[in-house]
């Protein structure tokens, strides 16, 4: 089983800066496709930004030149830089990542993260 856990949420200005991480623990062969949606009230779910196992990367049209995603392989760690934040970015952030828990079969799972508020205002 595989847990992941988000963090880095919080209330901040206009203009400003917030890094979320998201850890997976558990059994982990490989991830294939790791990534950040959003949801505000009265919205839809929304891709910010997913990052593949061989590095290849893509954004939400609404986030591409402010936001960056990376991952660090030794602690099965996703993180989301955010700068320059607006209030329309204000919503609950999740994690979700595809991952193989085992060499012995093919199955691949997908796994979410709780979510962490993300609050943009002055």
């Amino acid at each position: 089983q595989v847990q992941l856990v988000d963090s880095g949420g919080g209330l901040v200005q206009p203009g400003g800066s917030l890094r979320l991480s998201c850890a997976a623990s558990g059994s982990i062969f490989s991830i294939s496709i790791m990534g950040w949606y959003r949801q505000a009230p009265g919205k839809e779910r929304e891709l910010v930004a997913a990052l593949t196992n061989r590095g290849m990367s893509n954004y939400g049209d609404f986030v591409k030149d402010r936001f960056a995603i990376s991952r660090d392989n030794t602690k099965n760690t996703l993180y989301l830089q955010m700068n320059n934040l607006k209030p329309e970015d204000t919503a609950i952030y999740y994690c979700t990542m595809v991952i193989r828990e085992t060499a012995t079969r093919l199955s691949l799972s997908n796994y979410w993260s709780q979510g962490t508020q993300v609050t943009v205002s002055s």
